[in-house]
C-alpha cells in the first residue's frame, strides 16, 4: 500500500535549519510592516571586514500564495551554505492578507533591503539568484521578468532564476484540460487576483511572468515534473518559449513521471543542474549550459545524504490536525478540492458522501491511503 507522495510532500513537517554558518532570523525588510514581511538570512561563515562579498540565493516558499513558511528552506537543507552562498529565505504577505501585487512587491522590497544592507552582512549585491517552488517559483519568475527591468544601484534586479514547477500564465493555466478547477473562485490563483481568473483578465495578465519577459530578463532554469497534477507541465514551457523569443538564456529540465514536488526535485542529477547554473551565474565558475536546451531525467533520489527527503512512516496519512491547519484557508473545518494538495482522484475517493468536501469523519486517521 502506497501513500500518495504528493500529499506527503506538500504537508511534511517544518525542517529545522541547522548549519555551521551565521544565522540572522526574523529580519524586517519593511519598517513597521506586516508580520510576514520578514526574512531569515544565513551566512556560510561570520563576515569580517575585508572578506570577499558573498553571492546570494533568495528562497521563496510555495503554498498556493495562501500558506507556507520561510522556515522551510530548501537551499539550506541541501547544503548551499556549505557551497559558499548566503541564503535569504523570504516571507511575504499571503493572499488572505492582500491580493496581487502585494506578494511581488514584498519580494522586490526584500531584495532592495538586502542590497541596501549588503555591506553590513557581506553580501554581493551584483550576484543574486531567485529560487522558488510552486507559488514561490511563480514569484521568483515574476521577480526575474518584472523586477529585471529596473536599473540602479539598489534595485530588485537578480542575475538568475530557478523555478521549480511555478505557474507562468494564469489564463492558459486555467484553460488547460484537467486543470479547469483552478478557474473557480475558490482556487489559489483566483484568490491571488481577487476573483475568478478569467473574470479578472487584466490582473491575471499582470500576475503572469510571460507578460513581462524582455531582453533584459535574467537567465532561467526550469525544473518541472511531467505528471504534475497541480501545475501543468506546459506552464514552465510557456515561459521558456517566451524567454527564447527574447533571446534570454534558459534551460528546461523535465523529471519524467514526477508530480508536484517530492524527492525527485532533490535528485542528485537535478541538483547538479542547479549547482552548475548557480556557480556560473553567481560565481563565474564552471561552464554555462547550452541555451534553450531541453533535458529530461528519471528520479534517482538518494535515501540518505544530500538530496534526501525526510521520511514519514510508509503507508500512513498525514494527520488530520496537520491537514486542516495548513490547508483549510477559509477556516470552515473542512477541506475543499481547491484546498486539497493531492490529485482529484484521491480527493474524490476520500469525499465519501460526495458533497465536495472532506471532513474529519471521512479522513483516514490511522489507515493507509492506497
Amino acid at each position: 500500500m502506497i501513500v500518495t507522495s504528493l500529499l506527503m510532500t506538500v504537508l511534511k513537517h517544518n525542517l529545522a535549519q541547522d548549519s555551521n554558518g551565521t544565522q540572522f532570523p526574523d529580519l524586517a525588510y519593511v519598517q513597521n510592516g506586516h508580520e510576514r514581511q520578514k526574512l531569515d538570512l544565513f551566512l556560510p561563515k561570520p563576515f569580517n571586514a575585508g572578506d570577499k562579498p558573498i553571492p546570494v540565493i533568495l528562497w521563496i516558499h510555495g503554498g498556493g500564495w495562501s500558506q507556507g513558511s520561510r522556515k522551510q528552506c530548501l537551499p539550506v537543507r541541501e547544503g548551499y551554505l556549505e557551497q559558499g552562498y548566503a541564503i535569504a529565505s523570504l516571507g511575504y504577505r499571503l493572499s488572505g492578507d492582500a491580493i496581487h501585487p502585494a506578494q511581488i512587491n514584498d519580494v522586490m522590497a526584500a531584495v532592495v533591503w538586502l542590497k541596501k544592507n549588503a555591506t553590513k552582512y557581506g553580501l554581493d549585491r551584483d550576484h543574486f539568484a531567485a529560487w522558488g517552488s510552486s507559488a514561490g517559483g511563480h514569484l521568483a519568475s515574476l521577480l526575474g521578468t518584472f523586477g529585471g527591468r529596473e536599473v540602479g544601484k539598489d534595485t530588485s534586479r537578480v542575475q538568475a532564476v530557478v523555478s521549480y514547477y511555478g505557474p507562468t500564465d494564469f489564463a492558459a493555466f486555467v484553460k488547460t484540460p484537467g486543470y479547469e478547477r483552478h478557474a473557480d473562485a475558490s482556487s489559489g490563483e483566483s484568490k491571488l487576483v481577487g476573483g475568478p481568473v478569467l473574470e479578472k483578465a487584466e490582473i491575471s495578465k499582470q500576475v503572469s511572468p510571460t507578460t513581462h519577459v524582455s531582453k533584459s530578463s535574467p537567465p532561467f532554469l526550469f525544473v518541472h515534473g511531467s505528471a504534475d497534477p497541480v501545475v501543468p507541465h506546459n506552464q514552465s514551457e510557456l515561459l521558456f518559449d517566451a524567454l527564447k523569443r527574447s533571446n534570454v538564456p534558459a534551460r528546461f529540465h523535465t523529471i519524467e513521471g514526477a508530480g508536484h514536488g517530492g524527492p525527485s526535485f532533490s535528485d542528485k542529477k537535478v541538483l547538479a543542474l542547479v549547482d552548475q547554473f548557480l556557480q556560473y551565474r553567481l560565481k563565474g565558475q564552471g561552464t554555462d549550459f547550452p541555451a534553450y536546451e531541453k533535458t529530461a531525467s528519471k528520479s534517482e533520489a538518494p535515501a540518505n545524504g544530500r538530496g534526501a527527503q525526510p521520511r514519514q512512516p510508509a503507508g500512513r496519512a498525514v494527520p488530520w490536525s496537520q491537514l486542516i491547519e495548513r490547508r483549510d484557508t477559509n477556516k470552515d473545518g473542512k477541506i475543499s478540492q481547491s484546498e486539497f494538495p493531492g490529485p482529484a482522484a484521491l480527493f474524490k475517493r476520500l469525499d465519501q458522501n460526495g458533497d465536495g468536501f472532506i471532513d474529519k469523519s471521512e479522513y483516514p486517521q490511522n489507515e493507509s491511503i492506497v
